[in-house]
């Protein structure tokens, strides 16, 4: 399993808008491929919206947000889980 945390701050003023984009659009595209697990979308105060997606294996990339809407470009991290 690898969990992949994507990472993007919105434009000021396009929060709402990324945040749709997000979820009606680059969520739908990720999770009908087969080695997806889940997906979940946490949102800030400071503008941010993070997407933390389980994979079998091979984690796809989130689409490329539109420009207009982020005031920098996404930050992505993979994660495998710690056996305690």
């Amino acid at each position: 399993m690898i969990a992949r945390m994507w990472e993007v701050r919105a434009l000021r003023g396009g929060f709402d808008q990324l945040l749709t984009w997000v979820c009606d659009e680059a969520l739908p595209k990720l999770e009908v491929l087969p080695q997806h697990v889940s997906s979940e979308v946490f949102s800030s105060t400071d503008q941010r919206i993070v997407v933390i997606s389980k994979w079998r294996h091979s984690p796809e990339a989130m689409p490329v947000p539109p420009a207009a809407l982020v005031a920098r470009s996404p930050h992505v991290w993979d994660f495998s889980p710690v056996d305690r």
